[in-house]
């Protein structure tokens, strides 16, 4: 009989699973590695706004001990921070004024002027930095509300556009600051407004008129746009994809050229954790951007007006998300991803949602969707930034020019490659959607016919969807339309390729060609290692010498975003001899005693 040998035995298994796995990476359709190729002296384009300067809702917690700090305002603490670790220069910055809260304060003219005030110190600080402030205006004031309700339609339309038009004329004329008004926050959602959506476009027909009287005020033009609605389609009745022109986007469009009102932005929200969700293909076979310049152009308006996504964070449901917590660093390398396609899809402007976490506030509003934590219990400011907020520094330090090339591809690895004013940045995430299959369908599901989408959405809400995508039951077992049937395989696929990803490191070979000169190399990182109040500091830190290639190569985990800076270093030249003063005072004493 044979002796068993472990080794023997071993060596076959080792060798059948990394057959298997290299099959499986083959057959999936990409690479472990990645090769990229950079030459440092190619085409540049500037690197536009929406990537390299911030877009952050300031708000925040949700309560104050100060009753005139603005109640949706984050912490005094968390936005000094912002303005000293961010470069604020071009950036869009939204902050919710609730009209509410102002007039209830009326009775106290002392603390109303203190809640302005401290409102008009925060625009102040953000316009001086070179950033924009977008002011969203909602929450109907005390006694104009048709329901008692702050988020009641009114029905004193005058009185509320004259209050509307004072806080217009205070900050936009008075103080002269860059403000641009969106009107109300997701008017297509009963939770933010109460009413139909024709009262929606009178309190907007309010705000505009407002903006027109103030123009000549204001010696400029005052920008008002909106709606802010829940996704680009929506509108008051639960519309979907398959029809956005009835979505409360064109029918403003439509209100607007008919009253000849402003519409200098549109704006709308899109919550999810599908990076790729804002290249959907309408079914006009257009992506979203392109259908809502499609809109402006038909109905005579300026079709370059900014679209703008004016509130994301990445959503799977949960108000108290762990990807948005104690594992954020999920949600930070879903934050470049996401920018990628918003680029590619032809939006011009974002706002991340939000600066601060909401807790324990008397609105009941309780989640983690802030850049920042904080404790509610301390006496003293209890908070910090998470690694969403040192993704969105290693976005600022990208440079202004971008460069053309970029490496190969796929939904969840990608490079931003920049150069900047003494040297080179280039960012590499590794972000996989954990709702992938579930993403992948809805995201395409306009391209069936309706009653297949019908059935598709049906299953992907049913109880049977996990055992479907798991391959636990058979599709063959389904009585499937067969676009459906093909349509639930490419998901299946995409699942087992996001699963692999989700559980191997990507290695990433660089080579920058025609780099010359000496350098310092910086390395920061976020990853798994990183979560909460961690420090902004180089992970690798080391000078180098190039003389036409160099090569450096990186391990980039899954859920982990690396930015590599390369800075020039300074020539100093040695010091000039000084001039021997003594001598000079000697021989000049000489060359006296001579005349003389």
């Amino acid at each position: 009989m044979q002796k068993f040998n472990p080794k023997s035995n071993l060596m076959p298994r080792v060798f059948i699973i990394s057959i298997s796995v290299f099959c499986l990476w083959v057959t999936l359709g990409f690479s472990q590695t990645v090769n990229f190729t950079l030459d440092v002296t190619g085409r540049t384009k500037q690197t536009p706004p929406l990537l390299k300067m911030p877009g952050i809702n300031l708000s925040g917690r949700g309560f104050h001990k100060d009753p005139t700090w603005p109640n949706n305002l984050a912490a005094p603490e968390a936005i000094a921070y912002l303005g000293e670790k961010l470069e604020l220069q071009g950036g869009l910055f939204r902050i919710q004024f609730n009209l509410w809260e102002f007039i209830q304060l009326a009775k106290n003219k002392q603390m109303q002027a203190q809640l302005l005030d401290n409102y008009s110190e925060v625009i102040k600080g953000i316009n001086a930095a070179g950033g924009i402030v977008i002011l969203n205006l909602y929450g109907m004031p005390p006694g104009l509300g048709k329901v008692l309700d702050q988020k009641s339609s009114p029905w004193d339309i005058k009185a509320f556009k004259e209050i509307v038009e004072e806080i217009m004329h205070y900050f936009s004329c008075q103080k002269q600051y860059n403000v641009w008004y969106e009107v109300w926050r997701a008017p297509d959602l009963e939770d933010f407004f109460l009413g139909q959506q024709q009262e929606y476009f009178r309190i907007y027909q309010a705000v505009a008129e407002s903006a027109k009287n103030l123009k000549k005020d204001a010696k400029r033009k005052i920008p008002v746009g909106g709606p802010g609605s829940s996704w680009w389609f929506q509108n008051s009745a639960g519309n979907t994809a398959f029809s956005p022109e009835r979505s409360i986007i064109y029918e403003l469009i439509r209100f607007c050229v008919q009253r000849k009102l402003p519409l200098d932005f549109i704006s709308w929200n899109a919550y999810t954790s599908d990076p790729l969700a804002d290249r959907e293909v309408t079914i006009y076979k257009k992506t979203t951007p392109e259908l809502i310049r499609s809109w402006l152009s038909y109905f005579g308006k300026d079709s370059t007006i900014p679209l703008i996504i004016s509130e994301w964070n990445y959503d799977a449901g949960l108000n108290f998300e762990p990807k948005r917590g104690w594992a954020s660093h999920v949600s930070a390398s879903f934050i470049p991803n996401r920018l990628r396609n918003m680029l590619r899809a032809g939006i011009d402007y974002q706002i991340f949602f939000c600066l601060e976490d909401f807790k324990k506030n008397a609105a009941g509003v309780n989640q983690n969707v802030g850049l920042f934590w904080f404790e509610p219990e301390y006496e003293d400011y209890a908070g910090g930034p998470k690694s969403t907020f040192n993704v969105m520094r290693m976005l600022n330090m990208l440079g202004s020019e971008l460069f053309f090339s970029s490496p190969p591809e796929d939904d969840f690895f990608g490079v931003f490659a920049t150069k900047t004013s003494s040297g080179f940045a280039l960012l590499f995430f590794n972000y996989i959607d954990p709702h992938i299959a579930r993403s992948q369908l809805t995201r395409n599901i306009t391209r069936l016919h309706p009653k297949q989408a019908k059935i598709l959405a049906n299953l992907v809400h049913s109880k049977e969807w996990e055992n479907i995508i798991n391959k636990e039951v058979s599709l063959d077992s389904l009585r499937l339309d067969k676009r459906v049937r093909s349509r639930l395989k490419e998901a299946i696929v995409l699942k087992e390729k996001a699963q692999f990803a989700a559980s191997n490191s990507r290695s990433i070979s660089l080579n920058l060609t025609n780099l010359e000169g000496d350098y310092i190399y910086r390395k920061y990182l976020v990853d798994d290692s990183c979560r909460l109040d961690c420090e902004f500091v180089p992970t690798e830190e080391k000078e180098l010498k190039a003389s036409g290639d160099y090569k450096e190569e990186l391990v980039l985990k899954p859920y982990s975003v690396a930015l590599l800076v390369l800075e020039k270093k300074q020539t100093i030249l040695p010091d000039s001899p000084q001039p021997d003063l003594k001598a000079d005072t000697e021989k000049g004493e000489i060359k006296d005693d001579v005349a003389r």
